[in-house]
């Protein structure tokens, strides 16, 4: 996913980047809460995730601005507040679930996919299309009875084309939310990954098509015979 990281704490802040990208995510970080709610304005995320003790504008006040905007991206609040009546206040202002410090990055990773999915109206991680389970938690894939390796960046572009069946991705989004803000992305790396995904999926009945000048759209077969090998 694409996500918007909203901490000034240096090391924290640090710490949830480096976990994200690793694991295929892209993150863009910010650590003021002024330039947070002009940036959230400006780009459409996937998911927020927002401190609230923030300079120049509190993490609440950024959320109220959202909410107020009717900017619907899921926020993920993470606080040091553990009282029941600050948890029921964030979320009647607007946040989709909230997280008391100090977290375990792998309950942050886990309340991040549980809120997106919800977001989406996807209620479990475990997807099945045709012959392909995919489950995004455990960042795993079975095709045709057989466990399917992908890098985790090729497991992420997978992921936004089966969230997506039958709708095409533009070649953009995919680009945005895979390489973020990372620089000397190498134009044809979106092509080769996909390139990949097929070579590995060739024995199932899920298939990616090129849409020229667009994107790609991800769409079951169902009259395809598996290949055999």
């Amino acid at each position: 996913m694409r996500a918007l990281l909203i901490e000034d704490t240096a090391d924290l802040g640090a710490a949830i980047a480096a976990r994200l990208r690793d694991q295929g995510h892209a993150v863009e970080w910010l650590t003021d809460g002024g330039h947070a709610s002009q940036r959230v304005q400006e780009d459409p995320f996937d998911l927020i995730i927002l401190d609230l003790m923030l300079p120049s504008m509190s993490g609440v006040d950024v959320l109220k601005l959202l909410r107020g905007r009717r900017i619907n991206t899921p926020v993920l609040v993470i606080t040091a507040r553990g009282e029941i009546g600050d948890k029921i206040d964030l979320l009647d202002i607007g946040a989709d679930d909230y997280l008391v410090k100090p977290f375990d990055l792998r309950e942050l990773e886990a309340r991040m996919r549980a809120v997106v999915r919800r977001h989406n109206g996807t209620p479990t991680s475990r997807i099945e299309i045709g012959n392909v389970t995919v489950d995004i938690a455990a960042q795993s894939i079975v095709a045709a009875g057989v466990n399917i390796e992908l890098t985790r960046r090729e497991f992420r572009l997978l992921e936004l084309l089966v969230l997506n069946l039958g709708q095409v991705v533009a070649r953009e989004r995919l680009m945005d939310q895979l390489f973020g803000y990372e620089n000397a992305v190498n134009p044809n790396a979106l092509e080769l990954y996909i390139s990949r995904i097929r070579r590995r999926l060739k024995s199932s009945s899920l298939r990616i098509e090129t849409v020229w000048g667009t994107g790609y759209v991800a769409k079951i077969d169902h009259e395809r015979p598996p290949e055999i090998n």
